[in-house]
């Protein structure tokens, strides 16, 4: 059996806050991603993670330098085998991850993915073909640990399947810990993908709210980087089962329904009253000479109303 997998039973309070952090939870924790070098790697790739790191600042664990199971090359093919990041995935609670290298068959190779329940569950594997980093472009940076924006444009991420799991995992990887509420000023930074012609163009800015002369101030984007082209290589996706497995919502956190209540395309609510069956003859109505009943009406309805009394007794 695995070190990883036997049942720890804490000694210390320390060990035992530790162990409760990685139990499952009904709110699950922030995703962390581990950025991994392999051990063929040009200049390029490693500034790349290097970017990506410092985007994802705290939620991320750079690893430099990592010795795989292979120790001989030092070399680790994720679509050939995801045991040594299943491993590292276990060892620092980390659930997405990005893996980088560099060969003669696929250069500047770049592997996104994301794990459930410490297992590869999505994997897409990228090429760079442009780059820009972070430190070329001398504008102003966002602080450590601000939530991005995310902008998908192009077709494609809503037509294509590969495309479609793409976007889901982008999103996954770079949105951030959930909040309640946000603040006008705290929208900082964007990040804008757009699919076009078979490429991914990854471009970062920095937002400027600037004065317009009312309340709502005019916005500016100042390129910030990192900046990326990418050509998309393979994919490894799970199945339909599996990928609906790990979307699966708790019972506890699934919206009680409410009864005669509805919602329409624009968010509007109506709601349904069940009342009993009017009797309109004694609605109450303008007091007016013309409405008033004759005397040859009242006596008509005072038989009727003794005759439906006769019939019950």
């Amino acid at each position: 059996m695995d070190a990883l997998d036997r049942v720890v039973k804490p000694k210390t309070k320390r060990a035992k806050r530790f162990l409760e952090k990685r139990e499952p939870k009904l709110s699950e924790n922030i995703k962390n991603a581990m950025l991994i070098k392999g051990g063929n790697a040009s200049s390029t790739v490693t500034q790349v993670l290097r970017d990506v790191y410092a985007l994802k600042k705290p939620y991320g664990v750079l690893y430099k330098k990592v010795t795989f199971f292979n120790i001989r090359k030092n070399i680790t093919r994720p679509f050939e085998d995801q045991t040594s990041l299943e491993f590292f995935s276990k060892k620092s609670d980390c659930s997405l991850f990005m893996f980088g290298s560099h060969n003669k068959k696929r250069p500047n190779n770049l592997v996104i993915g994301r794990m459930y329940d410490y297992h590869v569950l999505d994997m897409i594997e990228v090429g760079i073909e442009k780059f820009v980093s972070l430190k070329d472009i001398k504008n102003s940076k966002c602080p450590e640990g601000t939530k991005p924006m995310l902008i998908f444009a192009g077709d494609d991420f809503d037509v294509t399947e590969d495309y479609r799991r793409l976007k889901s995992l982008l999103i996954d990887f770079f949105r951030g810990p959930t909040v309640s509420n946000v603040r006008l000023a705290g929208l900082e930074y964007v990040l804008h993908f757009t699919a076009l012609n078979g490429k991914i163009y990854f471009r970062s800015y920095k937002l400027l709210l600037k004065k317009s002369g009312c309340r709502t101030p005019r916005i500016e984007l100042e390129e910030m980087g990192p900046s990326l082209d990418l050509v998309l290589r393979r994919t490894h996706l799970a199945s339909d089962d599996l990928y609906k497995l790990s979307m699966k919502m708790p019972k506890a956190l699934k919206p009680k329904k409410k009864k005669n209540v509805s919602h329409d395309t624009f968010g509007t609510t109506y709601g349904r009253i069940h009342m009993q069956k009017q009797d309109l003859s004694k609605l109450q109505t303008r007091k007016m000479k013309g409405l008033k009943k004759r005397p040859v009406e009242r006596k008509a309805e005072d038989q009727e109303k003794k005759s439906k009394r006769i019939k019950k007794d």
